[in-house]
């Protein structure tokens, strides 16, 4: 058996590496700010660095050729991704990191059971229990000490 990282897993650790940046970074950035305007300006970090990525490798495409789903399901996705740092950062202002990341990391929970019941995604009764604990672990470790 290989022990080598498949290429998504890779990213997903980046991914997870950063959102945990993210989380100590926000705390930190939202301390003397309304959260509300520290999210707008973390949103447009977002998409000046996000710009220049696509302009830097050349993953620019016609508008024209993004499909009518595809503007419909990236808008409700932008639209969630925005109230969810709103109140992300609202909850970091108000609560500490430790507390806050956890319960949004049940997140994770809410995915495996939204990929169940709208795309038809099936997890064998193993992944069923990786997801309990996820729960169970963020629910203890967000417990107030």
């Amino acid at each position: 058996m290989s022990t080598a990282l498949l290429p998504w897993q890779a990213w997903a650790l980046l991914a997870a590496a950063f959102a945990a940046l993210t989380a100590i970074f926000g705390k930190v950035g939202v301390e003397s700010l309304n959260p509300d305007f520290a999210t707008l300006i973390r949103t447009a970090v977002i998409l000046a660095v996000t710009a220049a990525i696509v302009a830097g490798t050349g993953a620019w495409q016609p508008l024209a050729s993004v499909a009518t789903k595809s503007w419909i399901f990236l808008t409700l996705s932008g639209v969630a991704t925005g109230a969810s740092w709103l109140c992300y950062y609202r909850a970091l202002k108000l609560g500490p990191a430790s507390q806050v990341a956890p319960i949004d990391k049940l997140s994770i929970v809410l995915v495996a059971i939204f990929a169940a019941l709208f795309l038809g995604e099936r997890l064998t009764a193993k992944n069923w229990l990786g997801v309990g604990l996820i729960a169970v672990g963020a629910i203890l470790v967000a417990a107030k000490r």
